[in-house]
């Protein structure tokens, strides 16, 4: 259950409280900003190797290599109409150059003529440099570079074809080179972005022919051991032969962290486009949790670079420069609200709204967008003032506006979490070995593709000790591989604002709230149903076991539900699995449904007790399996319908 002032708590139990609803719709995702670029420069500059970043005082800079010429570029009030067309040529360079800036320092670095490396440092936002420092000599075979700052501290990383290494620079000297443990048939790409450790963003192809996107991370005693690296961690992958290869990524940070990459095809259609992804929010970048990277329509083989600010995003390429606004401007609509109609229930949820519209808030430029988030905080006018619970995430599906009688009036159809984990389909198969990964990670994983953060309120042993042999089908949905994820162990999922929790449902549970004394039972229905099942039966390797729910067996004979499952090995997991299977079956089961005035702070599987002479029930223990809110301005209605069943 969410938390509950007191304050709400005593209102929300008074049949005279007038209820107070809190909507706001923003342009985001799980709370992550949408990236909407708008195009400020399009020029005729030949493709090339290129990099941009932004200097403390706010200024964009960019540089590239064209014709064995490096040119550089500092347009201090980067917008619409800057010079952007206008570079100034510094020296013979090739191969790649990259660029970084914390407050007034910048560095900037290329591959000289000779095959060295150079670096060039500003102390005043870019506006000059001083004289270049060779930092690798041609033997170190750099092919591309990347740049990073902290504090006192600079990172050079490069990357010769099949290697990664890292050269840092402290107390004004250059140190001693670090090369990575790991090893790719070849590398097409390199970033870096300083975020406690130095991590790293690689595109290339395994010495198999299967390219890919990983990161990697070069430690600075955050998550990473200092001067140690990381195991490599897959974003993206295509198969050896598949015509699929990836290159030009580029990694900042304005909000969370945020990459881009150009995947490039070279079958009968070919391509060559920039893909677009995010960490899930609340991630480090250790984790690797990242969004399903999204199809960009800027194309070209050099992709782009990426150069931020909090609450904006530029990216640049030879001939382009584009901005994106991450602040998100919420709006709120709670006094708008005519109607509202929410559902809460395992494996799903959805939302209806019903607001007076004024015509700027459903026109073609308005708020009303399908892929909008819509937040929903639940309340009532208290003695405190006006205050509301926060309930799960919606986004908009569907806008209908309708003019009837002179009114203007917009019909919002939204879904939860669970609809974005639904519409999230697999690009290609996901395998992870038996010992690979545990349920958690596997799980945190599918949600982050759907750009839903993912974390617990409770858990079992098995989600952290079982790591399973697991596999999504290209085609398969999250919400189907989830499905099938947590058959395997007796946990649940709830959702809660932004995120996706694991829950550990216990028939122990301590109930959390109470109904039919204070807080009024205004109808109440009792249902018997039989499960859909009533006898279990799990095989395994070489295991088997089963359970029955004899009561049903006893009243309406045998229903059998079979379980096969190689990652069963023992007799001891057969059975734990069978009596996780047919405690689902009864958790599935909703005994009575009660009608009350509406719990704000109410979540799916709390243990709540409940008293109701009708039913027979005095203090009787129940989970809650649904939730239906309902909100209408015009009858002065404010009710909840909740499903509940064995605890």
């Amino acid at each position: 259950m969410r938390f509950l002032p007191p304050a709400l708590a005593d209102a929300q139990r008074s049949l005279s409280a007038v209820p107070y609803l809190e909507v706001t719709l923003s342009q985001r995702r799980a709370g992550v900003a949408r990236a909407a670029f708008q195009r400020l420069y399009s020029g005729g500059e030949p493709a090339g190797p290129h990099a941009a970043a932004l200097a403390g005082d706010g200024s964009l800079l960019r540089a590239r290599i064209a014709g064995g010429q490096l040119y550089y570029q500092r347009v201090p009030s980067p917008g619409p109409g800057a010079p952007f067309a206008s570079w100034t040529p510094l020296t013979s360079a090739q191969q790649s150059v990259a660029l970084a800036a914390l407050g007034s320092q910048v560095l900037l670095a290329y591959v000289a003529a000779d095959g060295s490396v150079a670096v060039r440092e500003s102390q005043d936002y870019g506006a000059s440099f001083g004289a270049a420092v060779a930092v690798l000599p041609s033997a170190a075979g750099a092919r591309h570079l990347a740049l990073a700052l902290k504090g006192g501290e600079a990172l050079l990383a490069y990357a010769s074809p099949s290697q990664v290494a890292v050269v840092r620079r402290t107390g004004g000297s250059w140190g001693s080179l670090s090369a990575w443990p790991h090893s790719l048939g070849s590398i097409s790409g390199l970033a870096c972005h300083y975020g406690g450790d130095y991590d790293l963003l690689v595109t290339g192809e395994e010495a198999s022919g299967r390219a890919g996107v990983w990161t990697v991370v070069f430690g600075d005693g955050y998550r990473q051991a200092s001067g140690t690296w990381s195991p490599l961690r897959e974003v993206q992958r295509a198969d050896a032969g598949s015509g699929v290869s990836f290159a030009a990524p580029c990694l900042s940070a304005p909000d969370l962290y945020r990459l881009a990459f150009v995947e490039s095809y070279s079958g009968s259609q070919p391509y060559a486009r920039l893909q677009l992804s995010h960490l899930a929010p609340d991630i480090d970048f250790a984790d690797n949790w990242w969004r399903e990277p999204l199809p960009s329509d800027i194309t070209g083989s050099y992709g782009v670079a990426m150069a931020s600010a909090p609450g904006v995003l530029w990216l640049s390429s030879t001939d382009g420069v584009w901005r994106a606004d991450l602040s998100a401007a919420v709006l709120d609509v709670s006094g708008s609200v005519l109607a509202l109609e929410m559902e809460e229930v395992p494996w799903g949820g959805r939302l209806r709204l019903q607001l007076v519209d004024d015509a700027a808030l459903s026109g073609p430029n308005g708020p009303l967008q399908p892929g909008a988030e819509v937040a929903v905080s639940l309340g009532y006018l208290t003695a405190d003032g006006p205050l509301a619970s926060p309930a799960p995430r919606h986004w908009l599906t569907a806008v209908e506006v309708r003019s009837e009688g002179g009114r203007r009036m917009a019909t919002l159809e939204a879904v939860s979490a669970w609809g974005l984990l639904g519409a999230w389909r697999a690009r290609r198969q996901f395998a992870w070995a038996a010992g690979e990964r545990n349920v958690f990670a596997i799980l945190s994983f599918l949600w982050a593709r759907a750009g839903i953060p993912f974390t617990t309120v409770s858990y079992s042993q098995a989600a952290v000790d079982l790591r399973p042999a697991f596999t999504v089908q290209p085609g398969q949905s999250g919400l189907e591989a989830v499905r099938r994820l947590l058959a395997m162990v007796p946990d649940v999922v709830l959702l809660s604002q932004n995120y996706a929790l694991l829950k550990h449902p216990l028939d122990t549970e301590t109930p959390v709230y109470t109904y039919g004394n204070d807080h009024p039972v205004l109808a109440a229905v009792a249902r018997r149903s039989p499960p859909v099942a009533n006898r279990v039966q799990v095989y395994g390797q070489g295991a088997f076991a089963e359970a029955f729910l004899w009561e049903d067996v006893d009243r309406s004979g045998e229903r059998l539900l079979q379980v096969h499952d190689l990652n069963v090995a023992s007799a001891a997991q057969a059975a734990d699995r069978a009596l996780w299977e047919a405690r689902r079956l009864r958790l599935s089961l909703v005994s009575e449904e009660v009608t009350v005035p509406t719990n704000c702070a109410q979540e799916l599987y709390d243990v709540v007790t409940v008293t109701e002479p009708s039913l027979g029930l005095t203090a009787a223990r129940r989970r809650v399996l649904s939730i239906r809110t309902s909100y209408d301005a015009r009858r002065g209605l404010y009710r909840q319908r909740l499903g509940l069943g064995a605890p």
